[in-house]
């Protein structure tokens, strides 16, 4: 199927394995008390898409909450979009997500921004080290 490169240094990634591997980095991203702390005011449904993979997820920020869902949701306040999944994974290696946005109302840019900093760390670090909370690996 469809690889990717993260950058020159490391190997590709199967569209299986990157979607294991975002689903573990928002997983990791919940528990960071920073992010908790930010959100705890915030009811906000984000729908993530990486268009040429066709890969859709839903991250819904609930007062301090954060969950992630495989499923696409209906209702999305806010909708991130990258055409190129290649240029997700480089904006993650780059440490800042620049999605096209997509949003009804103006969205809590702050808090935006919060979660994408906080994702890009979680993503780089279970690149680095592809292992569930078992040691199972992810890759």
């Amino acid at each position: 199927m469809g690889e990717v490169g993260i950058d020159s240094a490391s190997p590709g990634l199967s569209r299986r394995a990157a979607r294991r591997v975002i689903q573990r980095a928002f997983v990791l991203t919940a528990r960071d008390r920073n992010v908790r702390q930010h959100i705890r005011e915030t009811e906000l449904t984000t729908l993530w898409t990486l268009a040429d993979w066709e890969f859709t997820w839903t991250v819904v920020l609930d007062r301090g909450r954060m969950r992630f869902e495989r499923r696409p949701t209906k209702r999305a306040s806010l909708t991130l979009t990258w055409p190129v999944a290649a240029d997700f994974f480089r904006q993650v290696e780059a440490g800042r997500l620049t999605p096209d946005l997509s949003t009804d109302t103006p969205p809590p840019r702050r808090t935006i921004e919060i979660v994408c900093h906080a994702f890009c760390r979680s993503l780089r670090e279970v690149l680095e080290n592809p292992v569930d909370e078992n040691g199972d690996p992810l890759v």
